[in-house]
């Protein structure tokens, strides 16, 4: 949105700096993007200043110049060379000084130097009109009648001030700042400094006229106020300079006196008005209604369109559309040369109704981007009266017949309470109740001392205007108390203190299931739904009874007829059914439960969480071939759910499972919480699974309640880590875990993290031998690692390597 500066200016006086005011609007919300200064015409005539020719004298080389002495207020008189024939001493005339840049009406601009034309020297120019770009003449200087002093800047006496442009980015919840006046109105908060809507006190207009133009709303939710006016001897032709000149400044292209004036009120007032063609309202009746669907409507653009049964429409008395309500007008009953008789539309619109109609028709106007976000209704009859006391001035305009004003269930104001202790606990600082109401009073907000049912002094009645068409609650009103009170008035506290953020409730199991449900589908993992009764032959040995099973006493099927003691089973079926319909690379995880029964016969339920993993780890592409799943991937799962539960780190050993062929176990705060490894041959051959099956159960009761979300903050770093890499060669027995768990105990300052990249075992190392490839993170956080320091840390690592596991360090 562009606002002119000098514009703004005839509704808000005010000597403050194009920058200061930019600077104003931006901080309360209204961000100005970019400031354009305009000129009235090119270069906006510095260094030309106004003087007197003291002398002149025929060139002593020339016939045609004249040789003269000006004065341009300096001390000393400068002589300039002239080639006009109209130039005498005791003119008034303009002088461009040494160092203007000249634009002419014709040509390229030129600079002004300290020069000699036939050898006499020449210290600036005396100007024709043209020369300047004040007009056509050429035929010779400008001479002036005026009494201001010589220097004064020519600028002043043609009065040529220059305009600065604001680019403002509006956000959608500021339709109340769409136009002039409404910034004018944020500028009467922000300056303390009154602001006031154009004079429309010589407005008048026939009491009644038996002609009038009717209006009917026959949809009164979809536009709830329209009114308009008959203007007669009207005469379309080109605006004078200074509306083209306002519509120029804010990028508008001017059209004609009368469609100029209606752009000219929407962006000075907010209020978009249309202007028909009152020969061409059939039956001299206007209904706003909605759209028979399918009908053909022209637009002024020319295109043909097909309405939808939600379009508002503006008709005339037999239907026939003639405008799409606050969108777009018809061509038909536009405004043309040959116009006498206008009907002047301004009306209040519902922007859902607008909204809808645009979006259909791909049709973005000014004022549908008004309509849309909501217009003030109060404005309506204010903009009609202004445009219709324009169009006298411009298009010699008569009125010929009263308003017609159809409202037939008013906009009521917002009713908001306000609570003053609330004001201080969302700003963060305490502001005067005295402070408050300056501002409010300045928003148009009215205000009831106390709230009459409470009889509390600290709550306040507030009537917010329609135009605030964002404000209907009390965090609204607040937002404005701040954006006037300005948010660099905040005062920063001595100590900020983040003590509040060291306690978290207790964390809802329900959203602490949907993160690592998200964590794991972000993976790849698809989630499934597995049933919890089985088949309680998967469980027991042909006659021997299993009496931890919880079985079903009166079950429908023989091979649903207990509760499963473990996923795992329910699982391998659906691996079963995919593979069986070549789905063979599957990645999947499931929440569930398991029931079994203790010795003394009662019942236990626990909350599980699965992983399966089988086929392929990820799809073959053509950048690398595809790899078949391994214990790693399932690993890596894992620990990324721990991790994300703030377990990272955890400790492993092997572990015995009854269904898992080989199988590691991880501790968090050395209870067991997690069981994985690879499904035993028997298991899957019971199940009919023809495929290698990779399994992690998780304890999940466990884990939700040891898990409590902490927040641990730390500057970062502003020295380097450092990274050095060891080949440790140890018995085949000693696992990476080990390893690592000598190496944090070892040092536990200055390491930061342990990985291994290689695992090798071969002829070359010996019989029961395999060699680990490891990297070591260093980084101290307060000055950066030497070298000695850094050899200090590898050498007991190797040390303690050495001792504790046997190792050998391959040089």
């Amino acid at each position: 949105m562009r606002i002119s500066l000098d514009w703004l200016k005839t509704l808000i006086p005010t000597d403050k700096p194009a920058a200061e005011i930019g600077a104003l609007l931006t901080g309360s919300g209204l961000e100005v993007e970019s400031a354009e200064e305009l000129e009235s015409i090119p270069g906006g005539l510095r260094g030309v200043v106004l003087g007197t020719v003291l002398t002149c004298e025929r060139h002593p080389d020339a016939d045609k110049l004249s040789l003269t002495t000006v004065d341009v207020g300096d001390d000393t008189p400068r002589q300039i060379v002239c080639g006009a024939p109209n130039v005498a001493a005791g003119q008034r005339v303009v002088v461009a000084l040494e160092g203007a840049m000249l634009h002419p009406v014709q040509g390229e601009p030129f600079k002004i130097k300290k020069s000699k034309i036939r050898g006499a020297a020449s210290e600036g120019m005396i100007c024709a009109e043209d020369e300047i770009g004040l007009g056509q003449s050429h035929a010779g200087i400008m001479v002036l009648t005026t009494e201001l002093p010589n220097g004064t800047p020519a600028a002043d006496y043609f009065g040529l001030g220059s305009d600065t442009v604001y680019e403002i980015g509006l956000t959608p919840n500021r339709a109340d700042a769409a136009s002039h006046y409404g910034v004018a109105r944020e500028l009467r908060a922000l300056l303390r400094q009154p602001c006031h809507l154009p004079d429309v006190s010589g407005f008048a207009a026939p009491e009644s006229i038996a002609n009038n133009i009717k209006v009917t709303i026959e949809d009164v939710e979809a536009s709830p106020r329209y009114a308009g006016l008959l203007l007669e001897n009207v005469q379309v032709g080109p605006s004078p300079e200074w509306l083209q000149r306002r519509l120029r400044s804010i990028g508008l292209s001017p059209i004609n006196n009368v469609v100029d004036v209606t752009n000219f009120v929407l962006h000075e007032l907010g209020q978009p008005l249309h202007a028909f063609d009152a020969d061409q309202i059939t039956g001299g009746q206007i209904r706003v209604k909605r759209a028979e669907a399918g009908e053909k409507f022209v637009t002024l653009d020319g295109t043909e369109r097909s309405l939808k049964g939600e379009d508002l429409v503006i008709a005339d008395a037999n239907g026939a559309p003639m405008a799409l309500a606050g969108v777009f007008g018809g061509k038909t009953s536009g405004v043309s040369e040959s116009t006498s008789r206008v009907f002047l539309e301004s009306a209040y619109f519902g922007p859902a109704a607008v909204r809808r109609t645009s979006q259909t028709h791909q049709l973005k106007t000014d004022a549908s981007f008004r309509f849309e976000r909501g217009t003030d209704p109060n404005m309506v009859l204010v903009a009609l009266k202004r445009a219709a006391l324009l169009l006298q001035e411009v298009a010699g305009a008569t009125v010929a017949a009263p308003i017609v004003d159809e409202y037939p269930a008013p906009v009521q104001p917002a009713t908001v309470r306000l609570r003053l202790p609330r004001v201080e606990r969302l700003v963060g600082q305490y502001i005067a109740p005295e402070r408050i109401r300056q501002i409010l009073t300045d928003l148009d907000i009215e205000i009831t001392e106390a709230n009459p049912d409470a009889g509390d002094q600290d709550t306040w009645t507030l009537t917010v205007p329609p135009h605030k068409v964002d404000v209907t609650r009390e965090a609204d009103v607040i937002e404005e108390i701040l954006r006037i009170y300005g948010y660099n008035n905040v005062a920063l506290r001595p100590n900020n203190s983040a003590s509040f953020l060291a306690k978290f409730p207790n964390p809802d199991p329900e959203v602490t299931r949907v993160k690592i449900a998200s964590l794991l589908s972000g993976q790849g993992y698809s989630e499934i739904l597995t049933n919890s009764l089985t088949n309680s032959l998967y469980f027991e040995k042909e006659g021997e009874a299993n009496n931890a099973l919880v079985r079903i006493l009166n079950y429908n099927s023989v091979e649903l007829n207990v509760m499963r003691p473990t996923m795992l089973h329910s699982g391998l079926e659906t691996i079963r059914h995919n593979i069986n319909r070549r789905q063979r690379d599957l990645k999947l995880y499931e929440f569930g439960k398991t029931y079994s029964q203790n010795e003394n016969g009662k019942y236990l339920e626990k909350n599980k969480l699965v992983l399966y993993l089988t086929g392929n780890a990820d799809g073959e592409t053509w950048q690398q071939k595809s790899e078949k799943a391994a214990f790693h991937d399932l690993a890596g799962a894992v620990q990324q759910v721990l991790a994300a539960l703030g377990f990272g780190g955890a400790a492993s050993q092997p572990v015995q499972h009854e269904y898992l062929a080989g199988g590691l176990a991880l501790l968090v705060h050395n209870q067991p919480v997690a069981q994985l490894g690879a499904v035993a041959a028997s298991v899957l051959k019971r199940l009919d699974v023809t495929q290698p099956v990779w399994y992690a159960e998780l304890d999940w009761d466990a884990l939700s309640k040891k898990y409590k979300p902490t927040l641990v903050a730390r500057e970062l770093s502003k020295f380097p880590e450092v990274r050095r890499d060891l080949s440790i060669v140890v018995d085949s027995t000693v696992t990476f875990d080990q390893l690592q768990q000598i190496a944090r105990r070892t040092e536990k300052k200055l390491l930061q993290s342990i990985n291994v990249f290689d695992v090798y075992a071969g002829e070359n190392l010996g019989a029961g031998k395999k060699s680990y490839s490891v990297s070591f993170t260093l980084q101290d956080f307060s000055q950066t690692l030497s070298e000695q320091a850094i050899d200090q840390v590898m050498q007991k690592l190797i040390q303690q390597f050495e001792k504790q596991a046997g190792a050998l360090i391959r040089k």
